[in-house]
């Protein structure tokens, strides 16, 4: 079993490494070159997302000097870069370091002319580094809606369309600022379908949505008469939608590309590897069922390596600290035991190397994780009834943990499967 879970922990990294933000945009610079400034235009870098630093590694190798360079990641990702301005901001939910971070983005891009262009390197986990609230609305209010869409069960891009009607830099924002100098994107996506619109919040793309949309979104999940007065009244404030000018933009990387290097390196490695689904979204039990489904699905008479990614969502009814990766993984372990045939180990992570509000990536599980939780004095069950998969899993030492990874392309999850 101890060689099942090293060889799942192997492909995981082998997910993260091809999702390498350096090589990536490297190889992005090359197929689609940037539209560079005259000899008289300022060329200015700026970097949002956990690759931020990475990326804006990268670029300030290979494109001539930039007149400014600026950087926002999470702390975890934070390094110092010669010639560049590094921020941090807080993740999953805004705070103060969050605006200030979104102000000197923002700050960064105005006052430019048509002479001049700016170089976006854009990578998930912008919507919470950086923040700055729409005129109206405060810090208070934006946290306040982050936490309530957090807990909702919503996807990704259904909350990104939200926070973009809230924000003075997302949904196009950082394009219109920097008007009328040429913007060109290079986006490593953290978002299942790869929209890049929903991608960080899609800063220099045009909005998901309309504040209808947001609005509508909000009375569905119930969560309309639970919001400040303040969000409500600027979401009932109907405007004409605003499109935003001209840029290119690029896709980079993408969680596809890393499942297709798992798949790659399980099968060099004699395994019968297939991706299952590449859209894995929704609630996280559901999630578990359709996996435990695919394996019953399969014939297990070799040793098979199913592989599926995807983002699921958690709807949060207990009071427990945790992420979606290591509730899947713990429903899998739950189901599992009685479930799945022969010795099997169950992987699921962030590629960001954090799930939640958590220092674990994910959980590594297997048919004896229910039994350690319990030896341990846990009662799984109620653990996970409370939300609490963080502790759980470290009480059965499962968690998965890596630290930051510098990069962001969604989660992946590995279940192996050895015969009987």
């Amino acid at each position: 079993m101890t060689n099942l879970r090293s060889f799942a922990t192997d492909l995981f990294t082998a997910a993260v490494a091809r999702a390498d933000p350096e090589a990536a945009l490297e190889t992005a610079l090359q197929q689609y070159p940037p539209n560079l400034p005259t000899n008289k235009g300022h060329l200015i870098l700026v970097a949002l997302g956990k690759a931020a630093i990475p990326m804006l590694r990268r670029a300030m190798q290979i494109l001539p000097r930039a007149e400014a360079a600026l950087a926002v990641t999470n702390p975890e990702n934070r390094a110092e870069l010669d010639g560049a301005q590094v921020m941090s901001g807080a993740h999953p939910v805004p705070d103060h370091t969050s605006v200030n971070a979104g102000l000197a983005l923002r700050k960064a891009v105005t006052g430019l002319d048509s002479s001049d262009r700016v170089i976006a390197l854009i990578s998930g986990g912008g919507s919470s580094l950086a923040a700055v609230p729409a005129p109206g609305l405060t810090l208070a209010d934006k946290t306040t809606v982050t936490k309530q869409l957090l807990a909702s069960g919503m996807g990704i891009t259904e909350m990104n369309l939200i926070r973009q009607q809230l924000s003075d830099v997302k949904g196009g924002g950082l394009l219109r600022q920097a008007h009328p100098a040429l913007v060109s994107s290079y986006i490593l996506s953290d978002v299942i379908g790869d929209d890049l619109r929903a991608i960080a919040s899609g800063p220099t793309v045009a909005p998901l949505g309309t504040r209808t949309e947001a609005r509508d979104l909000l009375q569905q999940h119930g969560i309309w008469s639970q919001l400040p007065t303040t969000v409500k009244t600027h979401l009932s404030i109907d405007v004409p939608p605003t499109v935003p000018p001209a840029g290119n933009a690029h896709l980079i990387g993408s969680n596809r590309h890393s499942l297709d290097a798992m798949r790659v390196c399980a099968t060099a490695a004699g395994w019968l590897a297939q991706i299952v689904d590449d859209a894995l979204i929704g609630d996280v039990e559901a999630a578990a069922q359709r996996i435990i489904h695919a394996s019953q699905e399969t014939n297990c008479s070799q040793p098979q390596a199913l592989i599926f990614g995807g983002e699921t969502t958690v709807q949060l009814s207990g009071t427990g600290l945790g992420g979606r990766n290591q509730e899947l993984a713990l429903h899998v372990a739950r189901m599992g035991r009685k479930m799945l045939q022969g010795r099997w180990v169950f992987l699921s992570g962030g590629t960001d190397g954090r799930d939640g509000p958590t220092a674990a990536a994910g959980g590594i599980v297997d048919a004896g994780t229910w039994g350690r939780i319990e030896t341990a004095g846990g009662d799984p069950d109620a653990l996970l009834a409370d939300n609490d998969s963080n502790r759980a899993l470290a009480m059965a030492n499962d968690l998965l943990l890596t630290g930051g990874t510098g990069t962001n392309v969604a989660d992946v999850q590995i279940l192996l499967q050895m015969p009987k």
